[in-house]
């Protein structure tokens, strides 16, 4: 099977919103102030959420920048952002976890290879998750088998991810990747707040 090339929905510098799972080109960042200007921004395409939504951060923070799923969760939930779980290494509990609590849609947070620079984003939909990640690791789940086993029990899937810079151990996020993380956690949080989000 051919795997789709996967384009990033943000780029470092200046920010673009890319043609990807219902988000439309372009966003430009206003200087110093990180918000998007688009026809339909990541805000507007998570008010398109329907249901009680789950967001799931994946990855081992010990390891450089596959932190940053757990990380974002981690903001989403200090600021007190309704369904987040913080699954690091072990997604299969999150299966566990949530397939009986009646959410609609589980939003993954991961660090993941695409084409772009270090930092950059992209929003994909089950359909991507399950031609992109097919295999399943020795050490975890893959995105694609995950989304699966919740399309199976008629949970619709999506992830939020971020390319990253270094997987080195003990090293924390890299630079272009906290600073991803910490635009994306501020949009995310506002756009909970907002009526007519899911939540």
């Amino acid at each position: 099977m051919r795997h789709r090339q996967v384009r990033p929905l943000l780029h470092r510098g200046r920010l673009r919103l890319h043609r990807r799972a219902g988000l439309h080109a372009r966003a430009d960042q206003e200087a110093g102030r990180g918000d998007l200007t688009v026809g339909r921004s990541l805000p507007d395409a998570l008010r398109a959420l329907a249901g009680p939504v789950r967001w799931v951060g994946l990855g081992n923070p010990d390891w450089g920048d596959d932190g940053f799923g757990v990380r974002l969760a981690e903001a989403l939930a200090r600021a007190g952002c309704p369904g987040v779980v913080v699954a690091g290494t072990a997604p299969e509990d999150a299966v566990a976890r949530l397939a009986g609590d009646g959410c609609a849609h589980v939003v993954f947070l991961d660090a993941v290879e695409f084409e772009g620079e270090p930092g950059a984003a992209v929003w994909m939909e089950a359909s991507d998750l399950a031609a992109r990640f097919p295999q399943v690791s020795t050490h975890k789940l893959s995105l694609g088998l995950l989304a699966r086993l919740f399309e199976a029990r008629g949970v619709r899937v999506s992830l939020l991810g971020v390319k990253p810079q270094s997987l080195r151990p003990g090293t924390g996020l890299s630079e272009p990747v906290r600073r991803t993380m910490e635009l994306l956690a501020g949009m995310l949080i506002d756009a909970r707040r907002r009526p007519g989000v899911a939540g």
